[in-house]
Formats: C-alpha cells, sequence, structure tokens
C-alpha cells in the first residue's frame, strides 16, 4: 500500500499547488461548461476521502463535518469563500493524507461496508477504498486542469 499512499501525497501536492498558486478569482469561478469551480473540486476530494474511507469503514469523520456536508456528491460551488476556509483547506489537503496512512497502518479499519460507486467499481475493503480514492482525486485533478484552461479561454485567468 506504501505505493497506493505515495500516489495520494502526490496527488494532494498538486491540488494544493494549484490552490495555493491560483487567484481567489481563478479558483471561485465556474468555468462555462462547468457544474463547479476549482476550489469546490480540490474541497470535494478532502470531502470524499472522508465518506470513502471513514464513513464506509464505521469510523468518525477526522474532519468537521462542515467540509462533507458542504463538499460532497451532489454539492455546488460557493463563490463566496472566506480566505481562513481556504487556508483550512490547505492544511487538510496534506493532514487528511497523514492521518488515512496512520489509520490504515494501525488497523483502524477492520470492518468496511461494500460499496458500488457510480463510476462502476465495487469497493470490498479500505484497499479497495484507497485505490479507488486516488483515481477519484486525480479524475478531479484533471477536471480542474481543464477548467484552468477555459478560464484562460475566457480570459478570466492570467
Amino acid at each position: 500500500m506504501n505505493y497506493h499512499f505515495a500516489n495520494h501525497r502526490q496527488v494532494r501536492k498538486n491540488l494544493l499547488h494549484i490552490l495555493q498558486n491560483t487567484s481567489e478569482k481563478d479558483l471561485l469561478a465556474i468555468p462555462d461548461g462547468f457544474n463547479n469551480n476549482i476550489y469546490w473540486n480540490i474541497a470535494h476530494c478532502v470531502a470524499q476521502q472522508q465518506l470513502l474511507c471513514y464513513y464506509l469503514s464505521g469510523n468518525q469523520f477526522r474532519i468537521d463535518k462542515y467540509w462533507v456536508e458542504t463538499y460532497k456528491k451532489g454539492t455546488f460551488a460557493n463563490v463566496d469563500v472566506k480566505q481562513s476556509e481556504m487556508e483550512d483547506l490547505a492544511y487538510l489537503l496534506i493532514e487528511t493524507s497523514k492521518i488515512l496512512m496512520k489509520d490504515f497502518d494501525n488497523d483502524f479499519f477492520p470492518d468496511y461496508t461494500p460499496y458500488s460507486t457510480s463510476f462502476g467499481v465495487d469497493l470490498k475493503n479500505i484497499q479497495d477504498a484507497i485505490i479507488f480514492n486516488n483515481m477519484h482525486e486525480s479524475i478531479h485533478y484533471g477536471y480542474i486542469l481543464a477548467q484552468k484552461r477555459a478560464l484562460i479561454g475566457e480570459g478570466l485567468s492570467l
């Protein structure tokens, strides 16, 4: 699983780089053809990791429930996000990756409720969830890159 955790850390570093190096205006803009913004996609990754790994294993979230409720699947972007929330998200991107690895190493996930994702992947245990979560976050990283290109095309991003 070390390989999968290393991949997760890299995806999170990529997301953090975008969060910290994209203007607030661009983070919160919803480009034409998209339902959400860059910021929502980043926060969504943190929220879904909690649902896929902690909720389905019967454990408490490792973050405030606010993040899960606000950025889970089916939610929409808030274009009025405070700077303090953006700073919290930067922290959570890295910390939730570290915590997941520690929890896995400490056998924190002995139970897991099987789940069929909307992507068509069946999750049977925490290992499946971690591997799928990497794929999920990578898909959202791709969305973010497409959103950045769309914003450039709209003349909103420099």
